[in-house]
């Protein structure tokens, strides 16, 4: 029999819906039957793509004996992380104190009030590698609470400590300024690899807030070696088994330093992130190889990733048929038979070897530019590109007739408002009229089922709309339909974005903290308001709400706006420079607030304004805020009382609304761009 999980709309849930454990879904029935019994809550958090929670799955929740035990002696909750990261983050808070790292699964044993005193993450099923097994360790946790209450309670009490202390007013750890700044990026710079790029030691994770961040930064600069970093990173992953040869797309980190073998599974959230700076640094490059790789992966989330409204799914399992990656890799036989003649140009292009690099198989990379590429072939470049394309093909096509991994088809707003803003910039960029109407279409589909007046959903699945938006939601959207605005002029994604961004100070803004919360004022009570400032593999919901405050001060002249991210600037201020990598996005947030928004005001002419357009989209622009004309009924300041010159298209270049002499000539307008980006404090 199905246990309550089989009418739930994550599918991570309904994945455990047949399992003999008697699960319940997050909710007040469980904490019912737990108060009723005097039963702790065992709380399992995963989410469908995480491999460690299948094994853990197949292990222990498949098995009818451990079933038995849970069922037992525990109120068993099933969480899907995605669908409630409120949950996940008050308890993982709990789990990082009791044991000092945190990750998935997640397994945290609560009071029936829900209140933590035991938790880890993945346990095997017996003892092993000094572990305990699961059911010996269920069977502990039950008789401390039937024989050693006392000793549970004082265990809660001290993390009740912790949320109190999590939730008090945030006060200032420092000042943001310049040399925030310069001492961030001097830690992020020790913290690089010289010899095989990216940020420090195996696992390693594309960190692509920090790179965009240090993109800024060395733009702004003018400092080679710091785009160096960016530059050699971004295209150490681009050729390695972290990104997806044949289908394009992201994996979720690497698992060595080499970025060779990757945790197969693939979130929306890192291919967003990941094209989006991508997009970046082919403004700042111009490099073919970059921009290829960037219209890949967004590619791959349009042809794999979107449903058939127009919003976009969550993730790819890392497993399929029971095995993580085997939907990846290839034997040597297997691509000597899909290959044949061509065989010889796979090796040369993706890094084949007799003895493979995974466990006897091949994860393809792609360590050699085109040039030596063609150089080995002994072909020009253009017929090297051909060749590799055409054995691309082939391998895809092969792929294709495997069993493909598990598709999350639940739509995460807030990833879907990152994903809306990288296509968003690459059809302004690259000029790409696929890209901008996906993007069109990704944003009616926000406003028609996932925004409900000024409030935004956290999921999308089925028909459904389930749990209310949190801050990150309402802010990544935000942020979405401004880098929509930015890419169309259109007035109604402007408005959308005001709207938001109004819905998001009243309803997570908390004056008497000063500071976000995560959850909304009128959320389900828990037993703290969680508020987690740290940037992790996705921008918190406080730096994307800063982001999105500063973006609309400069269009909008809103110095209540900018007073909002000092205060919060500060709060940050020491830990940016101590762990820049997890506040990447917030030393974003800190180089547009100390150096300034570059404004761009683009007036249309009689004929528009394309000439203009075409100039700016291909120039890398830290901080660009672009407001377009004519004036609507409700123009952004920026661009109030600005004429077009003569009837032509004009362009107004300011910064800290400090503007230059309006121009009708693209190249006099580059030259105001690259003294406003390079003019610094």
């Amino acid at each position: 029999m199905p246990n309550r999980l089989a009418t739930e709309s994550s599918p991570y849930l309904r994945q455990h819906a047949a399992n003999p454990v008697e699960w319940y879904p997050w909710g007040e029935d469980a904490f019912v039957a737990a108060r009723a019994t005097d039963r702790p809550i065992l709380l399992s958090v995963g989410y469908a793509a995480c491999h460690w929670c299948h094994v853990m799955a197949h292990e222990s929740f498949e098995d009818p004996a451990t079933a038995a035990v849970m069922n037992e002696l525990f109120v068993n909750v099933k969480v899907d992380r995605e669908e409630r990261p409120d949950v996940d983050n008050i308890y993982m808070q709990a789990v990082q104190a009791m044991t000092g790292r945190g990750g998935w699964p997640m397994t945290v044993f609560l009071t029936p009030d829900g209140d933590p005193f035991y938790g880890g993450t993945y346990f095997p099923p017996t003892d092993a590698q000094g572990m305990p097994g699961f059911t010996r360790l269920m069977r502990s946790v039950s008789n401390a609470w039937t024989t050693k209450r006392d000793a549970v309670h004082a265990t809660t009490a001290t993390l009740r400590e912790l949320y109190a202390n999590a939730a008090a007013p945030l006060t200032p750890s420092g000042t943001t300024g310049a040399d925030t700044i310069n001492a961030a990026v001097a830690t992020m710079l020790r913290l690089y690899d010289t010899e095989h790029h990216g940020f420090g030691d195996a696992p390693k994770f594309p960190h692509a807030m920090a790179l965009d961040f240090l993109l800024r930064h060395g733009t702004r600069h003018g400092d080679e070696r710091v785009l160096g970093v960016v530059t050699e990173s971004f295209l150490a992953m681009a050729r390695g088994g972290i990104h997806d040869q044949i289908g394009g797309g992201f994996a979720r980190y690497a698992t060595d330093r080499e970025w060779i073998v990757p945790h197969f599974e693939k979130m929306l959230y890192d291919n967003a992130l990941i094209a989006r700076l991508g997009v970046h640094l082919v403004q700042s490059t111009a490099s073919a190889e970059i921009e290829r790789v960037t219209r890949d992966t967004l590619d791959w989330v349009l042809r794999e990733m979107t449903g058939p409204e127009g919003g976009i799914y969550s993730s790819l399992d890392a497993d399929s048929e029971g095995e993580e990656g085997r939907f990846y890799v290839w034997s040597r036989e297997e691509l000597r038979t899909v290959l044949g003649e061509h065989y010889d140009v796979a090796v040369v292009a993706y890094g084949i070897s007799a003895i493979g690099n995974f466990d006897g198989h091949t994860i393809l990379t792609s360590p050699l530019p085109v040039e030596i590429i063609a150089g080995r072939l002994d072909c020009s470049v253009r017929d090297a590109e051909l060749k590799v394309a055409s054995v691309r093909a082939q391998l895809l096509a092969a792929r294709d007739q495997r069993v493909r991994p598990g598709t999350d088809q639940k739509r995460v707003a807030a990833w879907n408002g990152l994903m809306l803003s990288a296509l968003s910039d690459a059809a302004r960029v690259f000029d790409d009229a696929t890209y901008l109407a996906s993007a069109e279409r990704l944003s009616g589909f926000l406003v028609s089922k996932m925004i409900a007046g000024d409030r935004v959903a956290r999921t999308w699945i089925d028909g459904v709309g389930k749990t209310p938006g949190f801050l990150e939601d309402q802010a990544a959207v935000a942020a979405g339909f401004l880098s929509l605005y930015q890419a169309t002029g259109m007035p109604e994604a402007l408005d959308v974005a005001r709207a938001l961004a109004t819905a998001m100070l009243r309803d997570f803004w908390d004056a008497d903290a000063r500071s976000f919360y995560d959850t909304a004022h009128d959320h389900a009570t828990l037993i703290t308001r969680p508020r987690d400032i740290s940037d992790n593999a996705t921008p918190s919901g406080s730096s994307l709400a800063c982001d999105v405050l500063l973006h609309l001060a400069s269009l909008d002249e809103l110095p209540a706006y900018r007073a909002i991210v000092a205060h919060l600037l500060d709060a940050v201020a020491a830990p940016m420079v101590d762990q820049p990598l997890g506040f990447g996005h917030w030393l974003g947030v800190a180089d547009r607030f100390v150096f300034g928004a570059v404004q761009v005001a683009l007036i249309d002419g009689v004929d528009g304004s394309r000439g203009l357009q075409d100039a700016l989209r291909r120039m890398y622009v830290p901080t660009l805020v672009l407001a377009r004309g004519p004036a609507t009924t409700d123009p952004p300041m920026l661009v109030r009382e600005r004429p077009a010159i003569g009837g032509a298209a004009t362009a107004y270049v300011c910064r800290d609304s400090t503007c230059g002499l309006p121009t009708t000539d693209a190249a006099e307008m580059a030259r105001q761009l690259r003294h406003a980006v390079r003019r610094v404090q």
